[in-house]
């Protein structure tokens, strides 16, 4: 197949390079063809100038007869023009091509001469094309230049003219040394014959004749040229094959006629002219009108939408033949090839009608009853594109639509009848039978499909009619019957019925209406009540249904007429008030109604009272009784109901015991005390307590008996031994009498026997004697005596007349001087005073430290002031005391020793070794050290400090340390501190060791490092407009210096910029995308610097494309090229989505995503239709704003090979109920963490969602978060707690029904690792069934 195809190309070439010559003086008409699966494709376009014509043609050769899919022949993205240039001036022929396999590109002369050497033949990768470029052209560059594009499928051959003209003649001097005048043509000594010669100018253009044949020598220039046209004449016949004539044809008028021939052309570029009636056809001023096409060797003529006027004779010139038929038109008369039809529609359908003409008419009218119809939303009036064929469609038919439909053009009419099937009504929602109790409001109510019905309701069969009892209401497509005070008698069947006009149908819903005996319970019964005299009263009864009525009674007598009385009902509140309470008012009352009773008592409640008069008399005349007697106070009162009574004595309550009685009559309280003592006395009140309230009385009560004794100690104001003087207090009580006199008794030590000595008067409380012995002891006694008797005595201590003998004073403190593991010797001083007598010696006692037991250390008195006490523990802690004794006794003991334990003595610690620094910071500095060698063990340490400007030492902490390091704090920063230590035991406290040097209080020294786990990041996307915030954190000693850097350059502009010791902020309020780039942090200090990166990326929308433009370079298909969106260009991941809409709706739809380049062609569209196309730039933000066509695109429709018939569209009901797709999942979340919940569904109309924890409605709380759209419903808690978790729903709901989901959620803590495991089993487990 190759070889023979290779065959057929070389015999073309042969035959176009045989004639191309005689192109340049042939007159020839415009015609550009494109058809494939040809063997050779020819169009020229040719335009006649003065002196030389502009040529561009076509030309194919394939190569294969069957392309493999996915492969093309080669193509012209952009071809080449024709250019006029003049002399000296340049040419630059451009060509873009595709196809595959990738095509190859040459360039030639038509004339066969080489190009001219100089010339440039280069691909242009910028731009894509392939370019010819001719420099300083002379008048021999003129010719026509061949550009031919090559792959295994095809050959494609586009010529176009190059046209060099003269130029002016100037005086440019410069060009005129420049320029050399072609060399002179060399004689040609070679003759040659005519016919050479004829060869010879067959290949040179036209304009050049005249010049070569002067160059071989021939004069005869006018002959050569005569015979040269003979030649061609020859070729020309000889060229043309014809293998099928045109034949005569018969049209129709508006119908499409066409011509065919079948030629075999020796030259593909042979000229072809269509001519009507001897005019040649004017394609360019008949667009549409006549169409030329050539498929392989048939060539044909298409004369479209035929009239009377296209009636003749049609040519075809080929060559020097003409082929020749004629074309008749027949004019059939018009008629209706189907005319109107009687139509039945469905209400709220669409009702279409359709005629069809035998021809094409200029004027029409659609008609409803007479009258003109008019294209609107409700008529739609549609002619085919053959005009023969019409259509009506009316929209959303009613019962007003139905009448007389006509089709009238000229005197033709048909016409037929529309007729309107209702649609019937239905019940959306039935009555429902009701249940009612008597005297409330029944309450039916239906929904229909329609409003526009007329309604009537029966009970029992019969029509109500319009009463106050019934309520009938119609509003849109809801009925409602309404019945007040519903009655036993208005239960029975109840029917709606409704009708529509032109619909004899009765459409009808019924149901049940129960009305119920009314019986109420007591939902808040009667109360006791109690009233004062005189004041009003109300007995309340609340019952469960305020429809209820009831009767009052007053002891088992209904209550009609009683005075005083009110009885009151207020809804479900019945009450009855007395006015004024009284005696006749009092008595057991009761409320009686259906099913219900309550009971109460009603009675006075007077408060306590007490005539004042009786409270005067006990407050002025105290009740008085002997010892041993009986007392009774008695207190009249007035009271209802009876109070309680309480006695209280001295504000303390009595109660009833052994002597003491309480009694309470009608109408006074009594209180009897027997055998009254002197305790008895006092202040009594008596309290009346009721509901009613209060009342008190006050008394006194004084029981009479001898006085108390006086108060002593006695002083002695002299004891002497010629006189006793002493003196003592009054009694505390008199015994309710006055103190008459005082008895004094006296006796002597060691007798038994009381001697009076004296008596006086109560007004004295002092008393001397001269009857004493000096030396003698003594003992004094006092009584004291009322009306009543002789008080009991007060008795005085043993003194001695004159001057006695006393026991020593207190020793000193002992003090300790030595001390042993089992012994401890002790010094004291002796008394200060020896009280009259000589010190006989000293008892010395020890006791155990914590015990309060004092044991003396020997039985016999210690004479000296030293005493080494042995027999002691180890380990043991004591103190000691020394106690003076002379011939009166012991004195008192001195004061404890300090305590000292038993053990042999303690040497001191010696000096701490090792004080060093172990850390700092700029509020501490901590130290460490080693135990002293030397000396015994110590038992703390006592740590110092100073500053420079202080010489004094200060303690660190207030006791000593125990361990053996410590953290001084509260220091300031950067200041110098010097510190010194000591050891300290029992035996003393350590020489100083003092630490070398001051120390600053700051951190060690170290080299800026950043803290990572801070979650820094090394990339950042932030979307324009929105806050870029970068917090570092990091560390280093002394804190570092901080700086922000930009790409390198440091930051200077809208930044803010926060620093502190171990954090840097760097932060824009609102971004730019000019404020992407690499971010660095760079960090110095006098030990290191370090810094990091961080890249940020502001991203936003981005800006729409431009310069949007469409051409249709390959039937049925659409190319779209437009300008580069800068963020599309800059991105890698921005790209264009094409959207295309055909005009006939509003809904876009997707042709391609991702496309990265500036063109694309859409495919996929269908013929005839008009198209918007729409371009969108995405990337990871969203959309750009969309880039539309101005003008919608139209794609020619090839009528005999493309017919749709559109099938009647029917509105679809797109309603459903609502449904759950991805249902809600169980969650465990720990606590304090987010917990997000979503699920998606559908619906139609769209549901309402409703949000629900356990069984409380939580859609409006606030603590919760909602989202639902488009079909997504999200609920997030945030920071969950304990109090979350539960069981939590979802409900979506519309008006076609409803749908639920529930789900689980479990908050644990931390570390609850068990219930994490459980929850998560339980799930698996879920998952598992």
């Amino acid at each position: 197949m190759a070889t023979k195809v290779m065959r057929m190309e070389t015999k073309v070439q042969e035959m176009s390079s045989s004639v191309q010559h005689m192109q340049s003086s042939m007159e020839m008409s415009s015609s550009v063809q494109r058809m494939s699966q040809s063997t050779k494709i020819v169009g020229e376009e040719v335009v006649t100038r003065k002196s030389s014509a502009t040529v561009e043609s076509f030309s194919m050769i394939s190569r294969s007869s069957e392309i493999p899919l996915g492969e093309t022949i080669p193509e012209f993205v952009e071809k080449p023009h024709p250019i006029t240039a003049p002399e000296g001036d340049k040419a630059v022929f451009r060509a873009k091509v595709k196809g595959n396999p990738k095509p190859t590109v040459t360039w030639k002369r038509e004339s066969g001469i080489p190009i001219k050497e100089g010339s440039k033949m280069f691909f242009d990768s910028i731009n894509k094309e392939y370019v010819l470029k001719v420099d300083n052209l002379a008048s021999e560059d003129a010719d026509n230049y061949k550009c031919v594009v090559t792959n295994d499928h095809a050959d494609i051959i586009y010529t176009v003219s190059l046209i060099v003209t003269e130029g002016q003649e100037k005086l440019d001097f410069k060009k005129l040394l420049k320029k050399r005048g072609p060399p002179a043509p060399k004689k040609i000594e070679k003759k040659i014959d005519e016919k050479e010669m004829l060869e010879i100018l067959s290949k040179v253009p036209k304009k050049d004749f005249e010049k070569v044949c002067m160059q071989y020598g021939f004069t005869d220039f006018r002959g050569l040229l005569k015979k040269l046209k003979e030649m061609k004449k020859k070729v020309e016949v000889e060229a043309v094959r014809i293998l099928k004539p045109l034949e005569d044809v018969t049209a129709k008028i508006d119908s499409t006629a066409i011509f065919d021939t079948i030629l075999e052309l020796k030259d593909a570029n042979t000229k072809m002219t269509w001519i009507k009636e001897d005019e040649p056809l004017r394609f360019q001023y008949n667009l549409g009108k006549y169409e030329v096409k050539q498929m392989g060797t048939k060539f044909m003529l298409y004369v479209c939408n035929v009239t009377q006027q296209d009636q003749g004779t049609y040519s075809l010139r080929v060559g020097d033949k003409i082929l020749s038929a004629k074309l008749k038109v027949i004019d059939e008369p018009l008629k209706f090839l189907a005319g109107l039809k009687p139509l039945k529609v469905t209400e709220r359908q669409t009702a279409v009608f359709e005629i069809r003409l035998s021809k094409k008419v200029p004027n029409f009218a659609w008609k409803f009853n007479g009258k003109d119809l008019k294209r609107d939303d409700k008529y739609e009036i549609i002619t085919s594109e053959d005009g023969l064929t019409h259509t009506l469609k009316i929209k959303d038919v009613r019962p007003s639509d139905m009448g007389n439909i006509s089709f009238e053009t000229g005197d033709l009419v048909t016409k037929a009848e529309l007729f309107i099937e209702r649609t019937p009504i239905k019940f959306i929602r039935n009555l429902k039978n009701v249940r009612v109790k008597e005297k409330s409001k029944a309450t039916l109510e239906c929904e229909l499909t329609s409003k526009d019905v007329k309604l009537k309701w029966l009970k029992n069969g019969k029509v109500i009619g319009v009463s106050k009892k019934y309520t009938m209401t119609h509003e849109g497509k809801v009925a409602e019957l309404i019945i007040d005070d519903a009655e036993l008698g208005d239960s029975g069947d109840y029917m709606i019925v409704a009708t529509q006009e032109n619909d004899p149908t009765e459409y009808y819903s019924n149901c049940s209406v129960t009305v119920e005996e009314r019986l109420a319970t007591v939902k808040s019964g009667l109360s006791d009540v109690q009233a004062s005299t005189g004041d009003p009263a109300e007995l309340c009864v609340v019952l469960n249904d305020e429809r209820v009525e009831g009767v009052w009674l007053k002891d088992g007598k209904e209550i009609t007429d009683m005075k005083g009385i009110q009885i009151v009902k207020q809804g479900a509140v019945h009450k009855l008030i007395i006015d004024k309470m009284g005696e006749a008012h009092e008595g057991k009352y009761t409320f009686r109604a259906k099913g219900a009773e309550s009971e109460a008592t009603v009675s006075i409640a007077d408060p306590p009272f007490i005539d004042p008069s009786v409270l005067e008399a006990l407050a002025a005349h105290p009740v008085t009784v002997k010892v041993g007697q009986t007392a009774n106070i008695k207190v009249p009162f007035r009271a209802k109901p009876l109070p309680k009574v309480t006695w209280f004595k001295d504000g303390v309550e009595v109660t009833e015991e052994k002597r003491i009685e309480m009694e309470r009559t009608n109408d006074q309280a009594l209180l009897t005390i027997k055998h009254c003592v002197r305790e008895d006395s006092g202040a009594i009140m008596m309290k009346l307590k009721s509901d009613c309230g209060t009342a008190i009385a006050h008394l006194h009560l004084n029981v009479l008996d001898k006085p108390k004794p006086p108060q002593g100690k006695v002083e002695f104001l002299e004891k002497s031994g010629k006189c006793v003087k002493m003196k003592w207090k009054a009694p505390k009580d008199n015994g309710g009498r006055p103190v008459t006199h005082f008895i004094i008794e006296r006796k002597m030590v060691g007798k038994k026997s009381w001697i009076k000595v004296g008596e006086i008067e109560s007004k004295h409380t002092t008393f001397a004697t001269d009857k004493v012995e000096e030396g003698k002891a003594y003992q004094f006694r006092i009584l004291a005596v009322n009306s009543e008797g002789v008080s009991e005595p007060l008795e005085t201590e043993e003194i001695f007349a004159g001057d006695p003998i006393d026991p020593p004073g207190q020793a000193s403190q002992p003090q300790v001087t030595d001390v042993t593991k089992d012994s401890i010797t002790i010094t004291w001083n002796p008394p200060a005073k020896d009280g009259g007598s000589p010190v006989q010696g000293y008892i010395v006692e020890r006791r155990k430290k914590g015990s309060n037991l004092w044991v003396p250390v020997s039985k016999e008195l210690i004479q000296d002031t030293k005493c080494k006490v042995d027999g002691l523990l180890e380990d043991t802690e004591y103190e000691f005391r020394v106690i003076a004794v002379n011939r009166a006794g012991p004195g008192h003991p001195s004061s404890a020793s300090n305590s000292v334990v038993a053990r042999d003595p303690v040497k001191p610690p010696g000096l701490v070794k090792g004080l060093h620094v172990a850390d700092s910071s700029n509020s501490s500095i901590s130290l460490a050290w080693q135990q002293p060698d030397e000396g015994d063990p110590p038992s703390g340490y006592i740590l110092e400090m100073r500053t420079p400007s202080s010489k004094e030492w200060s303690k660190c902490t207030k006791i000593p340390i125990s361990g053996t390091s410590y953290t001084v704090g509260g220091l300031q920063e950067r200041q110098k501190y010097f510190f010194r230590i000591r050891a300290v035991n029992e035996a003393g406290v350590g020489e100083p060791i003092e630490l070398k040097g001051g120390i600053l209080a700051m951190p060690p020294p170290a080299a800026p490092k950043f803290d990572l786990s801070a979650r820094l990041k090394s990339h950042m996307v932030v979307r324009a407009g929105t806050a870029l915030c970068i917090h570092a954190s990091f560390s280093g000693s002394p804190p570092p210096s901080v700086v922000w850097q930009k790409d390198g350059f440091t930051t200077k502009g809208r930044e803010t910029i926060t620093k502190g010791k171990n954090h840097s902020q760097f932060l824009i309020h609102s971004t730019k995308r000019m404020d992407s780039g690499c971010y660095r942090i760079v960090l110095s200090n006098d030990y290191g610097e370090a810094h990091y990166d961080i890249h940020v990326q502001v991203t936003d929308f981005p800006r729409p494309p431009t310069n949007l433009n469409l051409s249709e370079e390959v039937p049925n298909t659409v190319t779209l090229k437009w300008n580069h969106s800068p963020d599309v260009k800059d991105a890698g991941s921005a790209h264009y989505v094409i959207l295309k809409r055909d005009t006939s709706t509003a809904t876009w739809f997707t042709a391609t995503e991702k496309v990265y380049s500036d063109k694309y062609t859409v495919t996929g569209l269908l013929p005839g239709r008009k198209y918007f196309f729409r371009i969108i730039a995405r990337n990871d933000i969203g959309d750009s704003d969309p880039l539309d066509s101005k003008d919608s695109w139209h794609l020619n429709k090839d009528k005999e090979l493309f017919q749709a018939k559109v099938k009647e569209y029917h509105e679809r009901d797109w309603r459903h109920a609502p449904r759950f797709i991805t249902p809600l999942k169980n969650h465990a979340v720990r606590r304090g963490h987010d917990c997000t919940m979503s699920c998606a569904f559908l619906g139609n109309p769209r549901p309402v969602v409703t949000l629900y924890k356990g069984n409380v409605n939580i859609t409006a709380n606030s603590k919760f978060w909602y989202n639902s759209t488009s079909g997504v419903c999200t609920l997030m808690i945030p920071a969950c707690t304990a109090k979350d978790s539960g069981d939590y729903s979802i409900l979506i709901e519309n008006e076609l029904g409803q749908e639920k989901c529930s789900c689980t959620l479990t908050v644990y803590d931390k570390d609850d690792k068990s219930l994490l495991d459980s929850v998560t089993e339980s799930l698996q487990k879920k998952h598992i069934m």
